[in-house]
């Protein structure tokens, strides 16, 4: 079992007395667990509370973003509800044949067992240009979150590629579902592959955002080895 000292050690890349960045490891959730894996509780446990102003998945590594004061929360969510904040994340996706741009258009609903899904069926899916989408009159009943994801390519190897990834809209497991319904899941994304034996190839690299005093803040934070062992080879 870590302690809070333990996990921020090395990992913090910003903190003041409003919010605290930290470059959390894969394998943790940023809040809602209930046991020692989650990073809100093991704060508090230590004495130190916590708001997320946004959450990445357990699977993903890197920038998280937290308040520190709950003043300071409502001004770093509002950013996030308006989308002020400028997230990249590095990607390995599977497979090879991907453009060197590309834009991933596919509304997002949740089905059985809270499953998230592309909200129209894979056959309608089109790419044209680079651009994947489904005409409106395929998009399935119900609950349905339109949904952007761009991305470029870094490298390129013969089984995996490795991108850069803009979420426009920030939609529960976008960038996974959207990689996996064109073709090209993450590799090690237990979503979409049974028993992974690696861990997944997500990564939030960058993250743009002002803080509550006004001061603009561009952080990045480079992945670790684990991930580095995910990409195909290069520079």
């Amino acid at each position: 079992m870590s302690s809070w000292d333990e996990v921020r050690a090395g990992r913090e890349l910003l903190r003041d007395d409003d919010l605290l960045v930290l470059d959390k490891p894969a394998g943790w959730s940023v809040m809602g667990e209930r046991h020692d894996t989650d990073l809100v509780r093991l704060a508090r446990d230590a004495g130190e509370t916590l708001w997320p102003a946004h959450r990445i998945d357990k699977v993903t590594s890197g920038i998280v973003l937290f308040a520190r004061r709950l003043e300071a929360h409502g001004v770093l969510t509002r950013q996030f509800a308006d989308r002020t904040v400028a997230k990249t994340y590095l990607a390995v996706a599977s497979g090879a044949g991907l453009p060197d741009r590309g834009t991933i258009e596919l509304p997002l609903s949740v089905g059985r067992k809270n499953r998230v899904r592309i909200a129209a069926p894979r056959e309608a899916i089109r790419c044209a240009d680079g651009v994947w989408s489904v005409p409106e009159d395929a998009v399935l009943p119900g609950d349905v979150y339109p949904s952007t994801t761009t991305f470029a390519v870094l490298r390129r190897g013969a089984d995996r590629t490795l991108l850069s990834v803009t979420p426009t809209t920030g939609r529960r497991h976008q960038i996974r579902v959207h990689l996996a319904w064109i073709g090209h899941a993450l590799v090690g994304d237990p979503l979409f592959e049974k028993a992974p034996t690696t861990r997944t190839g997500l990564h939030a690299w960058r993250l743009g955002f002002t803080g509550p005093d006004g001061t603009r803040h561009d952080l990045e934070a480079p992945p670790g080895d684990d991930f580095d062992a995910l990409c195909p080879p290069g520079r």
